[in-house]
């Protein structure tokens, strides 16, 4: 049996919830990423393979704010997301946490964008 690192556990996992996650036009896929330095997160149409919306913090109004991949950055991403989402019309979509423990980062970033107006 091999060694998985904590990284493969996670992207085994995420497989598996992809399984059953599944964005439509009329409910996206907000998909989280966060890896040491930045945060990204994603609204996505898996039936046409489009993203509607995303954030990052390695844009340029983002970056300027010198965001680290913490509590408070996720907060931010979250907001800017749930804003960009509403210009679009988005206001369902369906959750991916990519594998990551709802904790944290993750769910501060989801309490944001709900407060934000999406809906999960």
């Amino acid at each position: 049996m091999a060694i998985l690192t904590n990284k493969a556990k996670r992207l085994r996992l995420h497989e598996r919830i992809r399984r059953n996650i599944k964005g439509t036009p009329e409910r996206p896929r907000l998909s989280v990423n966060f890896s040491g330095q930045h945060i990204r997160a994603q609204v996505i149409d898996d039936r046409a393979g489009k993203t509607l919306v995303s954030v990052s913090t390695t844009e340029k109004s983002l970056a300027d704010a010198k965001l680290k991949p913490n509590v408070k950055g996720a907060e931010e991403v979250g907001k800017l997301l749930a804003e960009r989402a509403k210009a679009k019309n988005i206001a369902k979509v369906v959750f991916d946490r990519g594998g990551f423990t709802y904790h944290g980062k993750v769910k501060a970033l989801a309490d944001a964008a709900r407060s934000g107006g999406l809906e999960f």
